[in-house]
């Protein structure tokens, strides 16, 4: 049996110099980073809740890193959309994905045959905020609390609709989530973004929503909007007066309706680092903190390790939730 030649010193060697040459280079990028426009892709419309923030935590961020920080928002699929665009970006640090529970938990539970997997696309970046929705309806709809909701939907099965950020988004999910624990017959009307799913309850074309707080707490502070309950584990700060849903009678009702940045798989440890580091110190700024606090958000820094581990036990909870509801997007 004849042996098969080894590779010669000469190739051995150049294979030796191309991984170095390879390994220098992705190490001199991480230290020239950022040395252009580093974008922010937010999965929905503009003036929505996450599009607020996001432009909130570029601008404090910019100057920070010494270079500019764009706002792409790409909408569609509940923010399915741009969360596969970023997905697919080149792993260099300059597109990012300001996601939130929908794009980093809800879709992917809700969705078999998903475009992206956020445990194998993505790497996390950083934690931003962190905040219940709040269940809202208008201010002159006759119900005062969310017992007074179920009786108003139980005696008119079929009728009673709600809106919703597009199918699967969390918005969606946390109504059919409240359906399935109240036995209720209501229908889904789905809506591009947060800020127009408002319209339409202000408007009276549908008659609640799931709303996050960022988006909801100037119609409720202008008195539009009335607020039922909030969908964390205890009363909110910001609405004191406000119960829970546990509260109001929806046994285990918890949604955290978080913000935060993520990269493409693949984008170099040291670029992430630096990009943590970043975020943290803008959400550390007490101006930043009082903006964020101003429109109903907790800030939140920590470590990428820690943001990765607390989406993947959300990612948990939500298929769990999905399961127990039988919703699917396929």
């Amino acid at each position: 049996m004849r042996r098969r030649p080894r590779p010669s010193a000469g190739l051995a060697t150049l294979f030796a110099v191309a991984s170095f040459a390879c390994i220098a280079a992705t190490s001199a990028a991480a230290q020239n980073y950022p040395d252009r426009v580093i974008k922010f892709i937010v999965p929905f419309a503009p003036g929505g809740p996450v599009d607020v923030v996001a432009r909130l935590v570029s601008q404090r961020m910019a100057p920070i890193l010494g270079q500019n920080i764009i706002i792409e928002n790409r909408l569609g699929g509940g923010g399915a959309i741009g969360a596969k665009a970023v997905a697919n970006a080149e792993p260099d640090g300059y597109t990012l994905l300001f996601g939130n529970i929908s794009t980093l938990a809800v879709i992917p539970a809700v969705t078999k045959n998903r475009d992206y997997d956020p445990a194998r696309n993505f790497v996390p970046v950083a934690k931003v905020s962190d905040s219940p929705e709040v269940l809202v309806v208008k201010s002159t709809f006759p119900a005062r609390s969310v017992a007074e909701l179920v009786a108003i939907a139980r005696k008119n099965p079929g009728t009673l609709n709600f809106g919703s950020s597009g199918y699967g988004n969390a918005t969606y999910l946390a109504a059919e989530w409240f359906k399935s624990k109240m036995s209720l017959d209501m229908v889904n009307i789905p809506y591009k973004g947060l800020s127009e799913v408002v319209t339409g309850v202000l408007a009276g074309q549908v008659k609640f929503v799931f709303g996050a707080i960022e988006g909801v707490m100037p119609h409720i502070q202008d008195g539009q909007l009335r607020p039922l309950a909030v969908t964390s584990e205890k009363r909110f700060a910001a609405l004191p007066d406000v119960p829970t849903m546990i509260e109001s009678g929806v046994d285990g009702f918890v949604v955290s309706s978080f913000e935060g940045v993520v990269a493409p798989a693949g984008t170099p440890p040291a670029i992430v680092a630096k990009l943590n580091a970043a975020i943290n110190e803008s959400i550390a700024q007490p101006e930043m903190r009082s903006q964020l606090e101003r429109l109903g958000a907790t800030p939140a820094t920590g470590t990428p390790e820690e943001f990765a581990a607390f989406f993947a036990a959300e990612n948990r909870k939500w298929v769990a939730v999905v399961k127990s509801v039988g919703v699917s997007l396929d």
